[in-house]
């Protein structure tokens, strides 16, 4: 038996919510947060709980505090549950291969049953129209793997990964050092990406600097 909180604002999406689970037998008690100082209270107190989350409606600074929350509580499952997520939200749960199920408000009741049945299980599930898309954006991603990065900043980007240092970066290419850090603004600009793991990350998948150079 698991708890399931319901992060939502909308009174319309926690009344429908509450009625789907009613007959779940796996799920015990059902609590409902509507910012995410209550959220993190009451995972807190339910630290394997199901958690069913309008990410676009909660105070969230961005997908890094939610990846930071989930991993703090590596026993509850994820349940993302929008109108709608942007290209770069799911990109980013692609290139961290977060271990969220996704489904949207407008999608029928048997694909939002499936996702919760699979989440209660620990399983992530993706919605058609949502696996579709990603798949797009996979393929979309693989066909403009560069990001439009100059040869410097591949260079650059692959030293990033190998872990140099700006100083060791800048003293190895003769730069200097605030060159060095407008590549790297540059170039976490182009990814998307708002640190060096998601860099690394990057560069490991896009084949920039090989996986047994990394682990040297």
């Amino acid at each position: 038996m698991r708890n399931l909180i319901i992060a939502d604002t909308q009174d319309i999406t926690r009344l429908g919510i509450k009625s789907m689970v009613r007959e779940i037998k796996d799920i015990s008690q059902v609590f409902e947060v509507g910012d995410k100082s209550d959220l993190i209270h009451v995972l807190s107190e339910n630290v394997d709980a199901l958690i069913i989350l309008d990410y676009t409606l909660f105070d969230f600074e961005s997908i890094n505090d939610l990846q930071i929350l989930s991993e703090r509580y590596p026993k509850s499952d994820w349940i993302l549950f929008s109108d709608e997520l942007s290209d770069s939200f799911l990109k980013q749960i692609q290139a961290n291969d977060l271990p969220f199920s996704i489904v949207l408000k407008s999608c029928p009741l048997t694909e939002i049953d499936a996702t919760i049945g699979s989440a209660l299980v620990g399983e992530s599930f993706y919605c058609k129209r949502v696996d579709n898309h990603m798949r797009t954006l996979s393929r979309s991603l693989e066909s403009a793997s560069d990001h439009n990065l100059t040869q410097t900043e591949k260079e650059i980007l692959k030293e990033i990964a190998l872990g140099h240092t700006t100083k060791e970066i800048a003293a190895e290419r003769h730069l200097s050092f605030h060159t060095v850090i407008t590549h790297r603004k540059n170039i976490f600009r182009k990814l998307e990406v708002n640190n060096v793991h998601e860099a690394t990350k990057y560069a490991m998948k896009a084949g920039i600097v090989d996986v047994s150079e990394y682990y040297i």
